[in-house]
């Protein structure tokens, strides 16, 4: 399995988790000049920010550490070009999550969703 597919699958993974615990998918892979936003989502009047990170094995550091100061900022930047595009119409909070993926095996993986796992002050 390439790097595109693990990615695809840890992100289908997600959306997937992201559902089944309540969470409502607005939208995946939102792509603007600047970057993409893995999954964007509401809970509640939030809306939430989530970055995914799937990784086959943690040689160069674990999913978490991926999401470095430096990509927290583009994401922020991001989230405010997203709302911005939907109107700038949003006046409840908004939220930045994390799903880490580390792959077991080709059926198995261990998630883990990091809630607020920054704010937009980074």
């Amino acid at each position: 399995m390439d790097r595109s597919e693990t990615a695809r699958r840890g992100e289908d993974a997600a959306a997937a988790f992201l559902e089944r615990v309540g969470m409502q998918v607005e939208c995946r892979n939102w792509r603007s000049s600047a970057g993409e936003i893995d999954i964007v989502a509401r809970e509640g009047d939030e809306l939430v920010f989530i970055e995914v990170k799937t990784r086959r094995s943690e040689r160069a550091g674990t999913a978490e550490e991926a999401v470095s100061p430096a990509k927290q900022r583009r994401i922020v930047r991001l989230a405010q070009a997203y709302i911005t595009s939907a109107g700038g119409d949003h006046t409840g909070a908004i939220r930045f999550d994390v799903v880490a993926i580390r792959v077991i095996a080709d059926d198995r993986a261990l998630l883990r969703h990091y809630r607020a796992a920054f704010e937009a002050s980074q």
